[in-house]
């Protein structure tokens, strides 16, 4: 279970509570209702008839009940003996008796103390070995309630004592002792408060401490901006800026300017212009004098912002080039000296840029984009092939701004909460499997008008290559029986570079009227003709992917639809991501909307951001004490950034012990 130590074993938390406190008499027992029964053990036998168990009886004064186990028969033998007294918890049944297979059971001391039933009980997360070595909740309470006995007293507090006193929290060892065997649910919920707030605090303050420490010592680049360099390719753009961009770029443009590095995040939704804006920020480095590397999670993406940037910029002025995993290795080392000796002044790849042998003259500033698929050493990786450079990381993923402020509480945040004029609103429709020949007649219709259209298909990792076969089959089927007069192209990871680029491009042209595709990233060509987008098996896709593959249409001046094409019976969660998309087009009304079905912890995998996992708290549902700690814990770093008052001494030792590790990640995004 990953635990080494006492500490570790006090820290760790019970997955769900049972209240046993109401014994019930046998007599007024009720079927199929979960209850606490206490008697003296009458008889004890193991019968083989038919499968077989154990049969252990008690007699409360009201009424016999047979505990039986089928499971392990020999073990349970040796532990109850006659004229005991015992208590057993469980579901009940009656068939020629009362009975409860399988209880969860305690046998009653002389002191009468119950560990097991009788009040509130904790239930551990286990597995099948733990089981087998008598590691089950059972066993996991008798440790822990041995080493609570013996080590309580030994439990510091971590929180300042101020704090503790302001809040009227539960001291800490009495914390632990409630956790594992709370005497009330009233004691429960103080604990529950006091844990979560602690847990939220310490986050607070890891973002604090890396926020202070990341702009104060240290010494960042200064560009030198080209002001009617930027102001020249501002107004070759064929569209114009909208003001949440303009804001953005001010703001970024400070950052530059400044003598510490820029540390920013930058969100939003589909479409809002994002690659511009990294654009124009690109080019302010370079017209510095300085390079730049962006990184994207895939090929194609990389490939992507690789075509858009050049389509903008004038090659003759910006040196540009692509690093990505599949270039052959003879090309790869003449860029590799090209980027060394500063001959590139923009680098656009993916991991391939983190290699070892890859090195720059003069790296000013890393983007990093989609950076929720990064880890967080990775990107430490490509920072540190640079002296401090300036960071920037996008993603199209909206995330609240009270969430933003606590994943990302170490970087400025920068919005574009604008989408450029134009933008269509797309038509989003669920329809089920058995209408799939109508859509198809739909789609038919419009690409005859002379509209294109995507048809998408999951690529889930774990079957991958079954997915991956089944996209191949259905583009067969769609080509030769359902759009048999139309040019259908099929784009899939497993395609070699050049053919995803020529499969793109033909697309991008109209020579190619239905895209098959598999994975969501593999559509990100902006194509303005293309008003369709059908997703099949739409329930394998989390909310903000569907929302991601709809923003690839809508993007000229013809209406789009999107349709998502689910089987019949769903479970209710996959119906609300459904109706959800048919609700909204906004992408912060979706992330929302994800985070309340999902949670926040599984919605923002906390290792990809070098923060400490939670095991109390939720960034969504305790948003109030997010608040207070946050407060708190910048507050405390304000006044003393290096923990040195005596107020402070025990939070700073806790601090070293838990954090410090995740601390020295401060200066990567």
């Amino acid at each position: 279970m990953g635990i080494t130590n006492i500490m570790e074993l006090i820290e760790f938390r019970p997955r769900r509570y049972l209240d046993r406190g109401k014994v019930s008499p046998i007599n007024k027992l009720v079927p199929d209702e979960k209850a606490t029964v206490f008697g003296e053990i009458v008889s004890k036998k193991i019968t083989a008839r038919g499968r077989r168990r154990l049969i252990v009886t008690i007699y409360d004064g009201y009424g016999l009940l047979d505990a039986i186990w089928f499971n392990q028969v020999h073990y349970f033998d040796k532990i109850f003996k006659e004229r005991q007294t015992a208590a057993f918890s469980g579901k009940v049944t009656f068939f020629k008796s009362w009975q409860i297979i399988h209880p969860d059971f305690d046998i009653i001391n002389e002191s009468r103390q119950m560990l097991h039933t009788g009040h509130i009980i904790p239930l551990y997360p286990g597995s099948e070995t733990l089981r087998k070595a008598g590691l089950n909740s059972y066993g996991m309470r008798r440790i822990i309630s041995s080493v609570l006995r013996k080590y309580r007293e030994n439990i510091v507090e971590n929180l300042p004592a101020y704090l503790v006193k302001r809040y009227k929290l539960i001291k800490r060892s009495d914390a632990f002792q409630q956790l594992h065997f709370p005497e009330s649910e009233k004691l429960l919920e103080q604990t529950l408060r006091r844990f979560k707030y602690e847990e939220l605090f310490f986050l607070e303050l890891l973002m604090a401490l890396r926020k202070h420490f990341y702009k104060t010592p240290v010494k960042g680049i200064q560009m030198n901006i080209d002001n009617n360099r930027i102001k020249k390719a501002v107004d070759s753009l064929p569209y114009d800026l909208t003001d949440a961009q303009r804001k953005v770029l001010s703001e970024m443009y400070k950052d530059l300017r400044s003598r510490y590095p820029m540390n920013r995040l930058l969100q939003g939704d589909v479409g809002s212009g994002k690659t511009v804006v990294a654009l124009l920020n690109l080019l302010m480095v370079v017209s510095s004098g300085f390079q730049s590397a962006l990184m994207a999670p895939t090929e194609i993406l990389a490939q992507q912002h690789y075509f858009n940037i050049i389509n903008i910029l004038n090659a003759d002025e910006v040196k540009i080039a692509l690093l990505i995993g599949s270039l052959r290795d003879g090309d790869k080392k003449v860029l590799h000296e090209k980027i060394g000796n500063g001959e590139i002044d923009l680098v656009i790849g993916t991991h391939a840029l983190i290699q070892g042998n890859v090195q720059f003259k003069k790296l000013g500033l890393v983007i990093i984009d989609e950076q929720h698929r990064f880890g967080v050493m990775q990107r430490a990786e490509l920072v540190k092939k640079g002296f401090n450079p300036h960071v920037l990381v996008m993603t199209a993923t909206p995330i609240p701004r009270s969430l933003a402020l606590t994943l990302y509480g170490d970087l400025d945040l920068s919005i574009i909460d604008e989408l450029p004029p134009g933008r269509q609103k797309i038509k989003t429709h669920w329809r089920t499997e058995e209408k799939l020949n109508l859509i198809y007649g739909f789609v038919r219709q419009k690409v005859k008008d002379g509209q294109q259209a995507y048809i998408v298909y999951p690529l889930i990792e774990e079957s991958e290559k079954l997915d991956l076969k089944a996209a191949k089959v259905a583009y067969r089927r769609l080509s030769k029986e359902i759009f048999p007069e139309y040019k259908l192209a099929l784009l899939h990871g497993r395609l070699k570079i050049e053919e995803k680029e020529k499969v793109m491009q033909l697309f991008k042209k109209g020579n190619i009227d239905i895209l098959v595709s598999t994975t969501v990233i593999e559509v990100g060509v902006d194509v303005p003709n293309a008003t369709i987008m059908l997703i099949e098996h739409a329930e394998r896709f989390g909310l903000n992917q569907l929302h991601q593959l709809r923003g690839r249409v809508g993007r000229g001046a013809k209406e789009s639809h999107c349709i998502l094409i689910t089987p019949e019976n769903i479970n209710e969660t996959a119906q609300q991501r459904m109706a959800i998309m048919q609700k909204t087009n906004n992408g912060f009304v979706i992330a929302d909307e994800d985070l309340r079905i999902r949670g926040s912890g599984e919605f923002f995998g906390t290792r990809q951001h070098g923060i400490p996992d939670l095991n109390y708290a939720d960034l969504i549902l305790d948003h109030k004490i997010v608040k207070v700690a946050r407060d708190d814990a910048f507050g405390i770093i304000k006044k003393d950034p290096k923990l040195r008052l005596p107020a402070h001494t025990n939070c700073r030792d806790y601090f070293k012990g838990k954090y410090f590790e995740k601390f020295q990640l401060g200066n990567i995004a």
